[in-house]
């Protein structure tokens, strides 16, 4: 029926509770959104053309978070045999999908940080909450 509300389990499994967890477990941890931002932005990349635009990530974790994004089918490796052998990666179908919803997040950033950055000075200066 329409406008009609399941009941939510909250067991000890939080997909139950809050259906959004496992999306943002895949996406939004610490590397992935700047990986899949650069994909999506600048296109095909070699390894070291991803870090230099990624900024401060080592290059172990790069790794950790390419193999990942492979393993969760948001990134295509393509190794090509040549001498010296090189590896390509690129933003698959599905990682692309993702674009409305980085871009409504950008555009809630544009329209909201400030607020939260006047909230935030806010709750600081209360001499309540020191």
């Amino acid at each position: 029926m329409a406008g009609t509300k399941q009941a939510v389990s909250t067991g000890s499994e939080p997909q139950l509770a809050c259906p959004v967890s496992p999306v943002v477990d895949i996406v939004f941890s610490r590397w992935t959104t700047p990986v899949l931002w650069a994909l999506h932005t600048y296109g095909r990349q070699r390894f070291v053309e991803l870090q230099r635009r990624v900024g401060a990530i080592t290059p172990k974790v790069l790794t950790q978070r390419l193999r990942q994004l492979e393993r969760d089918g948001l990134v295509v490796r393509t190794y090509y045999p040549e001498v010296p052998p090189r590896v390509e990666y690129e933003i698959s179908e599905l990682g692309l999908s993702l674009a409305p919803l980085f871009a409504h997040l950008t555009e809630w950033g544009t329209a909201n940080l400030g607020r939260v950055e006047e909230a935030r000075r806010a709750y600081d200066a209360d001499p309540a909450r020191a």
